[in-house]
């Protein structure tokens, strides 16, 4: 049976999932599920519709009997079934710190970019400016991470996709980072070379092109 991942032109979390699938070398088949200009994905696909009934959103995985949402839980279930390219450190306690990592990335992090859907024409309210500075803080944790590796866990992992993907949001709604953060920009550098990366990230941002919508500097490419 053929994998399925179930994504959308413009999903945060779909772009982690397919990424990771990527990086594992899975043979997989990517279904885009219809979107429409208001940021809607609308008429919902069936199989979404099936496995996340509640939420009915993307990513969603579906693999011989195993149906999965939420990218977090896609992430360990790759990790479980394609264990050679592991994308989790190896050491127990290397593990936990970057599953936490992730979490963060999603958790703390990328609500102060929600935050921020909708201002771009008031940048200068309290809300928007309470947002960025929240994404700034967590860049300069992240800075102080890489002082002595080139990963936020040590070797390249989940948690690098996850918050590599948060960061070209946070760009996106105008908190992106600055040179106050260099090794977090060298970070962004290496990551977004990666090929499976790229393979993500450069049809995003063409379709983001195709819609007049503003692409990061970062990535015009």
């Amino acid at each position: 049976m053929t994998t399925h991942i179930y994504s959308g032109p413009l999903s945060m979390f779909g772009a982690k999932v397919e990424i990771a699938a990527r990086e594992k070398g899975v043979p997989f088949e990517l279904v885009m599920v219809p979107f429409t200009k208001d940021d809607a994905y609308e008429p919902k696909h069936p199989e979404v519709l099936r496995v996340n009934p509640v939420k009915q959103q993307v990513p969603v995985l579906v693999d011989d009997e195993v149906s999965l949402f939420d990218s977090t839980q896609i992430f360990e279930y790759l990790e479980d079934r394609y264990p050679s390219l592991a994308l989790w450190p190896e050491g127990i306690a290397e593990r936990a710190r970057a599953r936490q990592l992730e979490q963060k990335s999603d958790e703390v992090f990328f609500p102060n970019v929600i935050k921020l859907f909708g201002l771009q024409h008031d940048m200068q309210s309290a809300a928007a400016v309470a947002a960025c500075a929240g994404c700034a803080r967590f860049y300069e944790e992240m800075e102080g991470l890489l002082a002595t590796r080139e990963y936020l866990a040590g070797p390249y992992s989940f948690a690098d996709i996850a918050f590599y993907m948060a960061c070209v949001f946070a760009d996106r709604k105008g908190a992106g980072m600055t040179d106050a953060t260099p090794r977090l920009l060298a970070w962004r550098t290496r990551v977004g070379d990666r090929p499976a990366v790229r393979a993500v990230v450069d049809p995003m941002m063409r379709f983001l092109a195709s819609e007049g919508r503003g692409v990061p500097a970062f990535l015009q490419r």
